[in-house]
């Protein structure tokens, strides 16, 4: 299912050439800018939204990253499908940057964007190209594992659930084993040649969710910690999030309900972290640069009738089996403390319990019979509630089921095109892909890439819903990743197929 290098260039130049050619060391100029880009017309803002724009360019050819606190680049949200293509057409007529040589990264922050973005980051381009300096490159990595966690459980029955506001987790005695992270905090570094820090660019996986709604609109996480290392560096220097990997990755805490979710202080270890990983990099002229994309074709899912039937036979199956009970919610949760308090005396002291039964001596225990009884009752009504919490968690699902259906249908069953895209300063490597890839995946490629400055990105040039493993796109829990899916499991393998041969073009080896 893979189209074959149908185009792909070093910043300009052709991509057979390249992969054969040593790359060059030429002087490496860059030049940065920042744009607001929140709605005006937000109700409330608890910070803005931003573009950042970093342009590059070495004898003679340019290339740019654009990072942008928005939920994605087309496909969902406020910015819609015709911008990428519209942005590098407008790029490439007035400021001679090929189409391929554009890497827009999306944070994946819920915030509200104003409807010019694509004026305002073609704006931001030529006030960055009037700032570009010569430059040198150092990359390296941090560890960040305080932040985040894996939104994945394994249950005990063998199939997975997820962690979402919109429904409840599993019960607890149900959760057999959690999910892993991928803590790592790739970086680059930019220098003048003074020694002055002009951009930092650091990756990291992890939901950008933590602000919630009521709060306004918010750049979350990554908007603190780049405001700490801008802070921190001083000067006009620009720090540059791009989302990794974090399709299964939550904040940490995420579900907790019993402190406000905030996302400062995640953010402030975040920065911290990047401030520490800066400290260990090295800058050197000698950095080549290279921007070279390949488009793919990934296989639309076939089984979107069956999955449908499957869960709604669930679904029904659950609501049969709902148990009339004699007890309330208001007499179900004291019964429910008393029992797990005082067990075998339940609501009573241990001397009441044989009293009773002393005057039962001669008769029926009828304290004890009640006791029996009531235990049966709260055992039920939970079992309802069980049934109910997952009744929730199928019907969310199922929804997203059916309008990937729709999609597919409305599609013909055509493939789906996507982009890898390549992206080399210095020794820093980096892939991408547009849909919202998952941690697994992510570890797995970087791992094949035999590089440790080898550098994995989602949600960029393009949205494609999420993208799951194969073991978790047959998960019969149903979770998000597994039902906002458009791809079959199939598409994996054209992913990984494609970052190999990405980074070995990007001399990762």
């Amino acid at each position: 299912m893979i189209a074959r290098v149908l185009w792909g260039a070093v910043l300009g130049g052709v991509f057979a050439a390249v992969a054969a050619t040593p790359l060059a060391a030429a002087e490496l100029r860059a030049g940065t800018a920042v744009v607001d880009v929140t709605d005006p017309g937000a109700e409330k803002v608890h910070d803005p939204s931003l573009a950042k724009v970093l342009i590059l360019e070495q004898e003679g050819r340019r290339g740019v990253l654009v990072t942008i606190d928005v939920v994605a680049i087309g496909g969902i949200g406020p910015i819609g499908d015709q911008f990428l293509a519209d942005l590098r057409a407008r790029l490439t007529r007035e400021h001679a940057i090929p189409p391929e040589a554009v890497i827009v990264n999306a944070s994946h922050c819920h915030a509200a964007v104003c409807a010019d973005v694509a004026d305002r980051v073609v704006a931001a381009v030529a006030a960055a190209k009037q700032r570009m300096v010569a430059v040198k490159a150092g990359t390296g990595t941090a560890s960040e594992a305080r932040i985040s966690e894996n939104r994945r459980v394994d249950l005990v029955d063998g199939s997975q659930a997820d962690m979402r506001r919109a429904y409840a987790m599993p019960a607890d005695d149900a959760i057999a084993a959690t999910a892993p992270i991928d803590p790592q905090v790739g970086l680059l570094e930019l220098d003048r040649l003074d020694g002055s820090p002009l951009a930092v660019v650091y990756l990291f996986a992890c939901h950008p969710i933590m602000n919630p709604p009521r709060r306004g609109t918010s750049a979350d996480f990554p908007a603190v910690a780049s405001r700490v290392v801008e802070e921190a560096l001083g000067g006009d220097a620009v720090a540059f999030f791009v989302q990794g990997c974090g399709g299964d990755i939550n904040p940490v805490r995420y579900k907790e309900v019993d402190r406000p979710a905030d996302a400062e202080p995640l953010g402030s270890m975040l920065g911290g972290t990047v401030l520490a990983g800066l400290t260990r990099i090295e800058t050197t002229a000698d950095a080549p640069l290279l921007i070279t994309s390949e488009l793919v074709q990934l296989p639309r899912g076939t089984d979107f009738e069956v999955r449908i039937e499957r869960l709604e036979a669930e679904r029904a199956t659950l609501v049969d089996g709902l148990t009339p009970t004699n007890i309330s919610f208001e007499q179900f949760l004291p019964a429910l403390v008393a029992q797990a308090v005082f067990p075998g005396d339940p609501g009573r002291s241990r001397q009441r319990t044989l009293h009773e039964r002393d005057l039962a001596a001669d008769g029926p225990d009828e304290t004890a019979e009640h006791d029996r009884l009531l235990a049966a009752e709260v055992a039920a009504y939970r079992n309802n509630i069980d049934a109910m919490e997952r009744i929730t968690r199928l019907n969310v699902n199922l929804e997203l089921l059916k309008s990937h259906l729709a999609r597919r249908d409305a599609a013909d069953g055509a493939p789906l095109d996507a982009e890898i895209g390549g992206m080399r300063v210095g020794d820093f490597r980096l892939v991408t892909f547009p849909g919202e890839l998952v941690s697994g995946v992510g570890l797995d490629v970087k791992r094949a890439a035999g590089h440790p400055t080898a550098f994995v990105a989602g949600y960029t040039n393009g949205y494609l819903h999420y993208l799951p493993t194969v073991r978790q796109r047959a998960n019969t829990g149903y979770a998000q990743e597994d039902c906002d899916c458009l791809v079959a499991p199939e598409w994996e393998q054209v992913f990984r197929d494609g970052a190999a041969r990405m980074f070995s073009t990007l001399g990762a080896e």
